[in-house]
């Protein structure tokens, strides 16, 4: 595994215990934190989360962690040993919700050919 990969881990499992146990934001109640992507020179770091909610929850939660992000840094660079703390930066994951609407169309594609075929047998 490479470095950026091996750092990304880390902080995805540190993060998560700071969004879930140190920050009392009630906006992150919902927030779950699905991923962590480092550039190459671990000077920056991409979170992607996810909020269970509306539109306005997701907003909402986003700019409470962008709020918290200084401090998640801080804490980051106590409890990880790296030379640079990576610069946080938080993403709105969507690739569930786009898991979920090829779920639904599928579903809808599997429902149309099944009326063609009852369609079909009333012809026949």
């Amino acid at each position: 595994m490479r470095r950026p990969e091996r750092v990304a881990d880390m902080l995805r499992e540190e993060i998560i215990q700071i969004v879930g146990y140190e920050l009392s934001d009630p906006r992150l109640i919902s927030v779950t934190v699905t991923d962590v992507r480092v550039s190459e020179d671990l000077r920056d770091a991409s979170v992607y989360v996810t909020v269970e909610g509306d539109e306005q929850e997701h907003r909402e939660a986003l700019e409470a962690l962008r709020h918290a992000a200084p401090y998640v840094r801080r804490q980051l660079g106590f409890s990880l040993n790296l030379r640079h703390t990576p610069a946080l930066h938080f993403v709105r994951d969507t690739v569930e919700e786009s898991a979920q609407r090829v779920d639904e169309l599928l579903e809808g594609l599997e429902h149309g050919k099944e009326r063609k075929g009852m369609r079909d047998e009333e012809q026949g």
